[in-house]
């Protein structure tokens, strides 16, 4: 994954192009009112007119799996974590 980890089916991982890696957001199904918190982990999605790809298991408890598409509502709870700054020597 563009982060750097391995992809875990059973992860709360998505995809996104626009959302920086490391964010926290929470994602809607808009059909059945289901909804998973995920982390950004990678880049995508590839197909046209997706906003976000999510891993199996957040597709499971969305309740898409069968389709593999829904419309849905992402709502941002945290950006990403700020990286460690070093201490400069002088």
């Amino acid at each position: 994954m563009a982060d750097g980890t391995r992809l875990r089916l059973d992860s709360d991982s998505a995809a996104s192009k626009s959302l920086p890696l490391g964010t926290t957001a929470r994602v809607r199904n808009l059909h059945n009112g289901r909804s998973a918190v995920v982390t950004i982990r990678d880049r995508g999605p590839h197909g046209r007119g997706r906003i976000i790809d999510v891993s199996p298991q957040v597709a499971r408890r969305l309740g898409m799996v069968d389709s593999g598409l829904a419309r849905v509502e992402v709502v941002v709870l945290r950006g990403p974590a700020a990286e460690p700054r070093r201490a400069r020597r002088r």
